[in-house]
């Protein structure tokens, strides 16, 4: 099963994912450039003073010179004054076994090493050339060291980073900001198609606008198409069902008069046909008033409003029995259900409750989420015994033959329910008695 962050990754809208890989591919290029140019830079700045370096060292080689005895001395000046002037940065120092000649910018220090750097008079890093020159006088090396103090080059680098992390944070915001809008932009139309939906959900519209991008514009039409077909298939079940229930209304009602005229012996035999007969007719009828309303997209009622207005006529029905029903949902919640279809589906369980509560029937609703609705009938009659109450919602189950009915309506209500995406569950009640709970979706 996936994971929480797998769920949540996945429910990420268009518009998060886009500016999510722009953060992720921008977030990479800038620390890419922020690491790589100061580098790049760094390592330009060293071989460019390396090549410099490379100048002073052919000058120095060329005004060396060494007697036979290993002194040594130069024939001129160095052209850069920095050789000259203590502790400057830029130094050189040649050496043979038995003598050393070094610049005045060392002063009373020399160049040393540690085996894997070079400092300088002031133990500075250096960056520095060495090379060894073989004169025809003097049989031994002339070891030669030129080197420079690393350190401006760092601090070079330093204020360049720090003005280089400004210019890219400036840079990052600002195409940010620029793909934020792009997106904005791009994902206008689906927004506006959101809107549209909304309004044809409501019943404010009748179809989608057909003014869209050309990568929408199939969407769209593809959604205008279905609905109308839908809404047109919805409207001829409704047409047809009305049909046949008129139809057979009369032939029924003649046979049924008609058997009443017999011996009760044909009565009996032919009785059980006709309620059969009369059985899978409201049976199917059910299932074709289950396809929903004309406009499926946009239906709503109000549950407290329908209880009341049931209630009233079940009251005069069950007067004798002095039933007390406590009506408990908020009058301002309405579920995305035709008013015709949650008639049915109420009138249903408020039957059953009506016919089986000894007292009191109590309706109320717990509101799951953002979009569902949970409303609950229960009565303090005898109930249903637990191992009965799935077979309970088979279609023609009936638990006692000797009380008046099909057997369909608790049936009936669960596929309805299931036509407009709800559901029916049937438990014991803590009243004693049945406790149906009709999950539905709340209205937008």
């Amino acid at each position: 099963m996936p994971n929480k962050k797998q769920f949540v990754f996945k429910r990420l809208s268009l518009k998060s994912r886009l500016v999510l890989a722009a953060v992720v591919w921008l977030t990479a290029m800038v620390i890419a450039a922020g690491v790589s140019v100061p580098k790049r830079v760094y390592n330009y700045m060293v071989d460019d003073t390396r090549s410099q370096l490379s100048v002073y060292m052919d000058e120095l080689s060329a005004a060396m010179e060494a007697d036979q005895n290993g002194k040594l001395s130069l024939t001129s000046t160095l052209s850069d004054p920095r050789f000259n002037r203590p502790y400057s940065g830029l130094y050189w120092s040649a050496q043979t076994p038995s003598d050393l000649l070094r610049s005045r910018s060392l002063w009373d220090q020399k160049i040393s090493t540690d085996g894997k750097n070079t400092f300088g008079a002031r133990h500075e890093k250096l960056i520095y050339l060495q090379t060894k020159l073989y004169y025809p006088d003097f049989d031994a090396p002339i070891e030669i060291f030129v080197g420079i103090d690393e350190q401006p080059i760092k601090n070079t680098v330093r204020e360049l980073m720090n003005q280089l992390w400004v210019i890219l944070a400036l840079l990052y915001f600002g195409i940010l900001l620029v793909i934020m809008l792009q997106v904005q932009w791009s994902l206008f139309p689906l927004n506006r198609m959101q809107k549209e939906l909304s309004q044809l959900r409501k019943g404010e519209k009748t179809s989608l606008d057909e003014y869209y991008p050309k990568e929408v514009a199939p969407v769209v039409d593809d959604l205008n198409a279905l609905v109308f077909h839908y809404q047109e298939l919805l409207e001829r079940a409704r047409h047809h069902a009305g049909n046949l229930s008129h139809a057979l209304k009369t032939p029924l009602s003649v046979l049924k008069n008609e058997i009443n005229t017999l011996d009760r012996d044909t009565q009996k035999l032919l009785a059980t046909p006709i309620e059969q007969i009369q059985s899978q007719i409201d049976y199917h009828l059910g299932r074709a008033r289950m396809a929903g309303a004309k406009n499926i997209l946009s239906v709503r009622a109000n549950p407290a409003e329908r209880i009341d207005a049931i209630s009233m006529a079940f009251n005069k029905v069950y007067a004798e029995r002095d039933l007390t029903l406590i009506n408990e949902l908020d009058s301002e919640q309405e579920v995305s259900v035709d008013q015709t279809d949650l008639d049915e589906m109420l009138g249903n369980l408020l039957e059953n409750a009506y016919k089986w509560s000894h007292s009191i029937i109590r309706v109320h609703a717990e509101v799951l989420d953002s979009d569902e609705i949970k409303i609950t009938i229960e009565d303090d009659g005898p109930g249903i015994p637990e191992d009965k109450l799935s077979n309970v919602l088979k279609r023609g189950a009936r638990l006692d033959e000797s009380t008046p009915g099909t057997g369909l309506g608790l049936n009936i209500v669960c596929e309805m329910a299931h036509s407009y995406r709800g559901t029916l569950d049937l438990t014991r009640s803590s009243m004693g008695g049945l406790k149906a709970q009709l999950s539905l979706r709340l209205a937008g």
